[in-house]
């Protein structure tokens, strides 16, 4: 763990999740319980949410890449953690849920875009917070999968919303309904992942497209970003839409560096203004 890393984790006393600065702009985001690949304790779960509100409150973040430590992107909850209540009622359980689920998905109200680097298994809830992501990149021989009934459990996390979203329904069906895996070749061809790369330059690619995007010009990324995590009702509600959006856009000072950096053949210095 380099210098930086180790003083962000202390400042916010994070457990098995660590935050590093990989690059200007980007925060990344490590699952780090490899032991148990990377299984969503308690302590994991409190830490992530303390995580997510340090970087919402940081106007230096431009992106962000979630991925795991070790073989693992995140094997899911941990199961000890969801069979410790044998006796509890359903509204019990419902009341110990909802947070779990909530806190996790806590990523989706960042205002910037958000990578999943996928770099090991990614199961169950753990494949949920990667679809919670505006984008996900795999390491070729990833699996990917959300076999909740083969557990005896119904999905969770917003995977019922989330993943049709992705992938569309008929595939959705098959992943929920088998509880099959598929590596990240086959997950490339379902839309679940963008990207394939090779494992020993993953990370460092996933770091590079991050970088690319913080150097993007902030304003218009974010409004982007609303637009696509928020699928539109109609055409003329996307133009509605559109016709604030772009405006807002070209009153900026980034759309004048924008243009003086294309006509200069330089790339653009962006100040979020």
């Amino acid at each position: 763990m380099s210098e930086s890393a180790l003083k962000t984790s202390s400042h916010l006393a994070l457990t098995h999740l660590r935050l590093e600065r990989p690059s200007e702009g980007v925060a990344m985001l490590v699952l780090d319980q490899p032991e148990l690949r990377n299984a969503m304790s308690d302590e994991m779960t409190e830490s992530w949410v303390r995580a997510v509100d340090h970087l919402a409150a940081d106007p230096t973040v431009r992106a962000v890449v979630v991925t795991g430590e070790g073989r693992a992107f995140c094997s899911g909850g941990n199961l000890s953690w969801l069979a410790s209540e044998p006796d509890a009622t359903v509204d019990g359980l419902r009341a110990r849920m909802l947070p779990f689920y909530r806190a996790w998905l806590s990523i989706r109200r960042l205002e910037v875009p958000t990578i999943a680097a996928i770099n090991g298994a990614a199961i169950g809830a753990g494949l949920c917070l990667a679809l919670a992501c505006d984008i996900r990149h795999a390491a070729r021989g990833a699996k990917l999968g959300v076999p909740f009934t083969r557990l005896g459990l119904h999905p969770g996390m917003a995977g019922t919303y989330l993943l049709p979203d992705v992938v569309g329904s008929a595939a959705a069906r098959d992943l929920f309904l088998t509880g099959r895996l598929v590596e990240a070749d086959e997950a490339l061809g379902l839309g679940l992942v963008s990207r394939v790369t090779e494992p020993d330059t993953f990370l460092a690619d996933v770091v590079e497209t991050a970088a690319g995007i913080a150097g993007a010009a902030p304003i218009a990324t974010r409004l982007t970003k609303v637009a696509l995590q928020r699928p539109h009702a109609s055409l003329e509600a996307a133009l509605d839409w559109e016709g604030l959006a772009q405006p807002t856009t070209l009153a900026t000072e980034d759309l004048l560096e924008g243009i003086r950096a294309a006509q200069e053949r330089r790339a653009p210095l962006f100040g979020g203004r």
